[in-house]
This record gives structure tokens, C-alpha cells and sequence, in this order.
């Protein structure tokens, strides 16, 4: 039995640079995705029910801090320590 629905076959994004300038029309633009501070970058769309939101430089944040970045890298969760 075939399935009706057809995958998303758009190429994923090239490195970890940031969205085109069109997107990221604010100054001073934002860090890219491989820089220490890339989370600093604006949401240019967030989906809070879902829990995750997408920043300018093209990577997705995840409410429980892990993050994906535009080459498909994964970075596990990065939650402080509870303090005792």
C-alpha cells in the first residue's frame, strides 16, 4: 500500500550561516548559528505550544535547550544544574 503523502524534498540548508539578509533586517545582525552566542539570535518564528522556536540564523531552539542547527547538528539539552 502506498502512502499519499509526499515528503518535504527542499534542500535542507548549507553550514551554519545565518537566514538571507532579508530575513535578518535588524541591527547589528545576529550571531550566526556557529557562533558561541547563537541563541542571542531573534525568533523569526515561535511555536511555544510545540516548544520549540525558529531564530534568525536558522537554528531551532528547543524549550528544554536543545538546539538544531541548520547542518543538522544536534546539541543536547543544556539546562543549569539544580542548586542544592
Amino acid at each position: 500500500m502506498e502512502s499519499s503523502h509526499q515528503l518535504d524534498t527542499a534542500t535542507p540548508p548549507t553550514g551554519t550561516s545565518q537566514m538571507p539578509d532579508a530575513e535578518c533586517t535588524h541591527t547589528p545582525k545576529c550571531p550566526t548559528a556557529d557562533s558561541p552566542d547563537r541563541e542571542a539570535a531573534q525568533v523569526v518564528s515561535a511555536h511555544p505550544e510545540q516548544g520549540w522556536s525558529l531564530l534568525c540564523n536558522a537554528l531551532v531552539l528547543f524549550e528544554d535547550t536543545g538546539e538544531l542547527l541548520p547542518d543538522g547538528q544536534i546539541i543536547a539539552p543544556h539546562r543549569p544544574l539544580a542548586t542544592v
